[in-house]
């Protein structure tokens, strides 16, 4: 397939390379990174704008950091709703607000184009391995679709609805999951390593029992070897946190341990951690605790 990316990060980089090791042509657009070199010396097309990738694309997959990027890359002047085929499909894998998206997709849908939300979830390392969780909102047809192309990039792929914006909905459920066990690791290696014993025995014990977690198993391993490099961004997962919470009082619901991580992060990034790996969140626990974690 003729396949436009829009976004290859951190995050969207291998995505796109397993795309084009499978043999789809590349329509790719420099976004804040610049764009790989592996791809365009392989075949990838640089265009100059959202329209122009739109064009030539059967398929345009957004991988993008927040909400206003992915509303501009849609919708601005030169924007891909300009020169989207019709028939075509925006898959937007970026994570975003479900509020938001479901009104991108009426306007896309409204055009004759079909939409899928498809966010993700597996960090830089699922991104690599072709291991990503898949969570989409969007019509069983487009899923069906769209599904060989977002198998070449995850493993767990669901289409949790048929309603766009319910692959958000998943999404921020995910990232309140994952923030708080995040905390959860942080606060027993804390209190581990303030007690005296080994953190990183007491990891491997953990481990073996039912607190074993992938996030234990990674991230615990970042916080006793100090390896803070993302990863997955403190300020992208404050991002997701905000949305959660903002959607929660939308909703009437109580998300107070939600609101605990996301100060912490908020801690983290008072001491210019924005750009550390979410598994930093340690280190407020670490600053209230005044005794880090040590290998």
């Amino acid at each position: 397939m003729k396949i436009g990316f829009i976004g290859t990060g951190i995050m969207g980089r291998p995505m796109a390379g397993h795309l084009q090791a499978a043999g789809h042509e590349l329509f790719l657009l420099q976004h804040r990174s610049p764009l790989p070199e592996e791809l365009v010396s392989g075949g990838a097309i640089a265009c100059k704008s959202a329209r122009e990738v739109a064009e030539r694309a059967e398929v345009v997959i957004l991988m993008l950091p927040d909400t206003p990027d992915v509303e501009k890359v849609l919708f601005a002047e030169e924007g891909v709703a300009q020169g989207l085929q019709r028939g075509a499909a925006v898959l937007d894998m970026s994570s975003i607000s479900p509020t938001a998206t479901a009104d991108f997709a009426k306007r896309i849908l409204a055009q004759g184009g079909e939409y899928l939300d498809a966010p993700v979830s597996g960090g830089e390392v699922g991104a690599k391995n072709q291991t990503l969780t898949i969570m989409c909102g969007g019509a069983r047809a487009t899923f069906d679709r769209l599904l060989p192309l977002l198998e070449l990039m995850g493993k767990n792929i669901t289409l949790v609805g048929e309603q766009n914006g319910d692959g958000q909905t998943c999404k921020v459920a995910n990232q309140i999951v994952v923030a708080l066990t995040i905390e959860a690791v942080g606060e027993a290696l804390v209190f581990a390593s303030k007690a005296g014993a080994d953190p990183a025995k007491v990891r491997e014990a953990l481990m073996g029992g039912f607190a074993g977690s992938k996030i234990l198993e990674i991230h615990g391993e970042r916080m006793i070897k100090r390896t803070f490099d993302p990863g997955f961004r403190i300020g992208l997962h404050q991002k997701d946190l905000n949305l959660a919470l903002q959607s929660a009082r939308e909703l009437g619901v109580a998300l107070p341990n939600t609101g605990t991580a996301q100060a912490l992060f908020s801690a983290c990034v008072a001491q210019g951690g924005f750009d550390w790996d979410h598994s930093a969140m340690v280190k407020a626990l670490e600053l209230m605790a005044q005794h880090p974690v040590k290998e």
